[in-house]
């Protein structure tokens, strides 16, 4: 029997990445569901009390909740992981995320659908820091940019199967009820992971150590730690932020603009900004072992901050320019989430990994929550101009220029001597 500290075999560590990855893609498509379904479930809901003002605040409503259950769920069950393993946790995660979604076909208000995406946002939140913490302590270190690559391409993956889906079943007031209901699948992934997925032989043998924290939480907020963390924290609130309070808009303005005589407009975007996502997410961590950690994320926020104001402010929806533009802004903001998974595990060592990636990549979700209700009354404050709403949230981007530059290099970071 292979002992604790011992690497897992290659057919264990195979398992290992298809099952976060896996994780991440079901991840990504409850992330899709409100931007590519929100407006349809409204009117559904709301019926002849629906106004494009209503529209967008819901939109606003519901991605917040989302994001406020991922901030708390990405805390919570990545400090789980630390405490009782990184797979256990890792299901938890899937099975909340695809119960609370499929319960989304029954709902007959929009407070109970409120209700639901914070519950699905813990297990969305949870997914993230325990995936990527288990891959990374599984592979060694010659990998790990690859690596990264494929599990930051997992949630876009799952978004563009969302968006190709929804392009070929189109999603109208009349019918949202079925994506729901095809939403709780996931849950038999959570089963298989934690009946027979193979634990981090790092984490089982930092089991062993004399002298441990009484808190993995607690450790991340007092020095040594204290400086990282709270770096961590605004280098993955950053793209976090931009994606939700900024890029997202670009979802309901084309499902406004499109409207009924399109309706399949707004997953054709979705999936074209999916796709450039999907790309950008897998270079992500590959640029950066090229470039530097802290050149690329620096010239990755100047790139997200022009393409999102040319995105809003130069071009628009059922124009020729516009699908070439949504696909080049989705693959440069979307580098960042190729470079977070190779660069938050290396900021923390083994025995608070989980959670403080899931601190730092999460925390971001609390700022984005309270960001999208500000996005939300700016929607009444511009009318309903769903373009202005994006081109001011885009400068959220410029701010990554800023932080990078107190952050640690860990281009030379080995996670194999971690303690």
């Amino acid at each position: 029997m292979t002992s604790p500290s011992s690497p897992l075999s290659r057919t264990g560590r195979v398992a290992v990445l298809v099952a976060s990855f896996a994780g991440l893609l079901f991840d990504g498509w409850e992330l899709g569901l409100m931007p590519i379904a929100s407006l349809s479930v409204t009117k559904s809901i709301l019926g002849s009390a629906y106004t494009d003002a209503a529209g967008g605040e819901w939109f606003a409503w519901l991605t917040a909740a989302l994001m406020l259950g991922a901030a708390i769920g990405g805390i919570w069950l990545g400090n789980l992981g630390d405490r009782i393993g990184r797979v256990r946790a890792m299901a938890i995660s899937i099975l909340t995320y695809s119960a609370f979604a499929g319960l989304g076909a029954f709902v007959q208000t929009l407070d109970q659908m409120l209700l639901l995406r914070f519950l699905c946002g813990l297990g969305v939140g949870g997914m993230w820091p325990n995936g990527v913490a288990l891959v990374s302590e599984c592979w060694p270190n010659t990998s790990r940019p690859l690596i990264s690559g494929i599990m930051g391409a997992g949630m876009n993956i799952g978004i563009l199967t969302l968006s190709q889906v929804a392009r070929y079943h189109p999603i109208s007031p009349d019918s949202w009820r079925w994506l729901f209901g095809w939403s709780a699948m996931p849950a038999a992934l959570g089963i298989v992971v934690l009946l027979v997925l193979p634990e981090s032989p790092k984490w089982l043998a930092s089991r062993g150590q004399t002298a441990k924290p009484t808190s993995p939480f607690s450790e991340l907020f007092r020095p040594p730690l204290l400086r990282v963390t709270l770096i961590g924290i605004a280098l993955g609130a950053i793209p976090l932020v931009g994606a939700w309070s900024a890029s997202k808009w670009v979802i309901p303005w084309a499902d406004k603009m499109g409207g009924a005589a399109q309706p399949g407009y707004k997953a054709l975007t979705q999936g074209w900004w999916a796709l450039g996502s999907t790309l950008g997410s897998f270079f992500g961590g590959q640029i950066a072992s090229y470039l530097g950690r802290r050149l690329t994320y620096f010239l990755i926020s100047l790139g997200a901050t022009l393409l999102t104001l040319t995105m809003f402010n130069f071009t628009a929806p059922l124009q020729s320019s516009f699908l070439p533009v949504v696909f080049t802004q989705g693959f440069v903001a979307t580098l960042f989430f190729g470079w977070l998974p190779l660069y938050l595990p290396e900021l923390f060592p083994t025995r608070v990994r989980a959670t403080g990636s899931g601190v730092a990549y999460n925390s971001g979700r609390f700022v984005t929550a309270m960001l999208v209700f500000a996005a939300a009354g700016l929607v009444g404050l511009f009318k309903g101009d769903y373009a202005k709403v994006g081109s001011v949230c885009a400068l959220v981007y410029a701010l990554g220029m800023i932080a990078i530059r107190w952050a640690p290099d860990t281009t030379d970071k080995d996670l194999d001597h971690s303690p």
